[in-house]
């Protein structure tokens, strides 16, 4: 196919497709222009409710999809493209995607879980999986948190749907309760006093409900004080640090003793038995270690394998074969002839060899 034949087909898909063109562009210009206006329009009405911003960018993400998806659709049905098949491949791209995506649109479907349950926004002081701290962000994949210690965490919503959250800052106010443990022989009424008049004494404290001391435990060396007071959620930990420091202050001002454990020493005058094994240590008795002969698997064993085997057997076998002939060597060649011997030392010799029970019999057939 030279050049003009290209060029023709070019002009007659023009000339033949003109009018197809003409509402393809139109439609393309129109469809920008009635998005645009639709997105503007849903921001704004976004904007005039009460909607989480996270769940608010979520619609507005998945209304910006689909007003797009459809314009392209729309464009191919103009350009004579079948919609049997755009749909079969955007149905097969969602399935693939899905499957290699099914960890985040598990975290994403708990994500709105999360936001149009309300189970906590952004600012509150959460504890979930063992981990503590004020939201900074909701996402519909994570969450992120701001610990105290200034660190930033970021929980998979999986994970914070599938445990228990508590929410310290769900609502305006929060409870401060406190305990404070003091001697026996102390003044029940003045200590109750003392701790109710700390509490009052910080203008952060709520007098409705009113702050509360009463005795609770009679401990095994100390009785115990259960107090609590209401706050703002954000003065919390300021109220009880002022609390804890203040009241110990007054404890010791009206002499009001705080118990700590003691450990009492006692002098031992009897005497310590140890008992014990007299016998010493045994002697070391070394293991005889047989060397396991390799066998040569054909099936397993590489052909390095069995050369190396074979080798060291044959190594083996030498180092065995010379220590038999130097010991063969080393043994005292003792030949006793019976003709250089005389009878009277043959007589001698055989005495000797005899066994000291013989010799008693024979002393004793001597003597007789």
């Amino acid at each position: 196919m030279d050049w003009g034949e290209i060029w023709n087909t070019i002009k007659n898909f023009f000339t033949d497709n003109v009018w197809n063109i003409v509402a393809f562009f139109a439609a393309l210009i129109i469809g920008l222009i009635v998005i645009k206006l639709l997105l503007n329009l849903t921001r704004k009405l976004f904007s005039k409710t009460r909607m989480e911003k996270v769940s608010q960018k979520f619609l507005y993400n998945i209304i910006k999809f689909c007003l797009y998806l459809v314009l392209i659709l729309i464009l191919l049905s103009l350009l004579g493209v079948s919609m049997t098949g755009v749909l079969a491949a955007v149905s097969a791209a969602v399935l693939a995607i899905g499957l290699a995506l099914q960890n985040n649109i598990a975290n994403l479907a708990n994500g709105i879980i999360i936001v149009t349950s309300k189970m906590f926004k952004k600012g509150d002081y959460i504890v979930v999986d063992g981990v503590e701290g004020s939201v900074e962000e909701i996402n519909f994949l994570f969450t992120t948190i701001m610990t105290s210690d200034n660190k930033k965490i970021t929980i998979p919503n999986s994970t914070i749907i599938n445990s228990s959250v508590i929410n310290s800052g769900a609502n305006a106010t929060r409870r401060i309760d406190l305990t404070f443990s003091v001697a026996y022989e102390s003044d029940v009424e003045k200590v109750k006093k003392i701790v109710v008049d700390v509490m009052k004494s910080d203008g952060r404290v709520l007098l409705d409900p009113a702050p509360f001391c009463r005795l609770k435990t009679l401990g095994a060396s100390s009785i115990d004080f259960f107090a609590n007071c209401w706050v703002d959620g954000e003065d919390y930990w300021d109220v009880y640090y002022y609390i804890m420091e203040t009241v110990y202050n007054e404890f010791k001002k009206n002499k009001i003793s705080i118990p700590y454990n003691q450990i009492e020493v006692r002098n031992r005058t009897d005497k310590v038995v140890l008992p014990y094994d007299k016998e010493p240590l045994q002697k070391r008795v070394e293991k005889v270690r047989v060397e396991k002969k390799h066998r040569i698997n054909l099936e397993t064993d590489s052909l390095s394998d069995i050369f190396k085997h074979k080798k060291k057997e044959k190594k083996r076998k030498g180092k065995v074969q010379e220590e038999k002939s130097l010991n063969e060597k080393e043994e005292p060649q003792l030949e006793i002839s019976k003709i250089n011997i005389a009878p009277e030392e043959k007589k001698e010799s055989e005495k000797a060899l005899e066994t000291k029970p013989e010799q008693k019999k024979r002393k004793k057939k001597n003597a007789e």
